[in-house]
């Protein structure tokens, strides 16, 4: 088996790959306070629940946008799994072609999730990922990384209008049966949520004009990330959700670099 761990600045999501099947996704919150032991009980814990042994896992590879981070997480895999994390960055084999101008820019995230849409769909390609930051990634068809675009996600939106405005409530993220809302939470949910489905379908259409300039044949549009499902059902460009591809690619970059 192997330990597959997506390190984003909310969560941290858990995979447990079984040859090819994902047998357990779990998540943890992120917090850098946290020491190695912490990690190590609370991994323990989710092991022990899914009546799962740590003496099984194999391999364990970890992408991480949280640098302070890294130092528990990994100290921690070596004390309770007893081997040495692959880390995705600089010198890990990834097979993609990065054309920013400074690769290391960016995010492991967005190198994982490259990776595994490439390697699943084999087409030119446009990622949305729905975390904390809303991230889009372009790959031509043969597999250069070609940029994005990074825009404030839905949370972070939400989390400012309460914080600086003074009247208005925190609220859930869902979307209203209608965009011409009688409450002031329904009035922010629209605003949100189908404020981010009008940013999406324009950056894609704009995005799709590059790429036509390039060269490139039409794109598959992948959404990934906890709040894709918001999106995508309301979305003029969305053509598929994937919401495990983090994990599915972190286990593709393990494999290119145990051979």
């Amino acid at each position: 088996m192997i330990l597959v761990l997506d390190v984003g600045n909310t969560n941290i999501v858990l995979g447990i790959y079984s040859d090819d099947e994902l047998i357990v996704e779990c998540r943890l919150s992120t917090d850098s306070r946290r020491t190695a032991d912490e990690y190590g009980i609370q991994v323990k814990e989710l092991f022990h629940l899914h009546k799962l042994s740590i003496e099984d896992i194999k391999g364990v590879i970890i992408s991480s946008v949280v640098p302070n981070i890294m130092y528990s997480l990994e100290h921690m895999i070596r004390k309770y799994f007893h081997t040495q994390p692959i880390v995705v960055g600089p010198g890990v084999k990834t097979g993609i072609n990065i054309k920013y101008d400074n690769p290391k820019e960016v995010g492991a995230d967005r190198i994982v999730n490259a990776v595994a849409a490439h390697e699943l769909y084999k087409k030119p390609l446009i990622i949305i990922d729905f975390g904390t930051a809303t991230t889009f990634c372009i790959i031509s068809e043969k597999g250069d990384y070609l940029g994005g675009v990074i825009c404030p996600g839905m949370r972070i939106a939400s989390d400012a209008l309460f914080e600086r405005a003074a009247k208005l409530p925190r609220v859930e993220l869902v979307k209203p049966e209608t965009i011409i809302c009688k409450n002031t939470v329904a009035s922010m949910q629209a605003g949100i949520i189908y404020g981010y489905i009008g940013q999406v379908d324009y950056i894609v259409n704009k995005i799709k004009e590059e790429m036509r300039a390039l060269g490139e044949n039409e794109p598959l549009v992948v959404a990934t990330g906890g709040l894709s499902k918001l999106i995508y059902e309301e979305s003029n460009t969305v053509d598929l959700i994937n919401p495990i591809l983090t994990l599915q690619g972190l286990k593709i970059i393990y494999e290119k670099n145990m051979k």
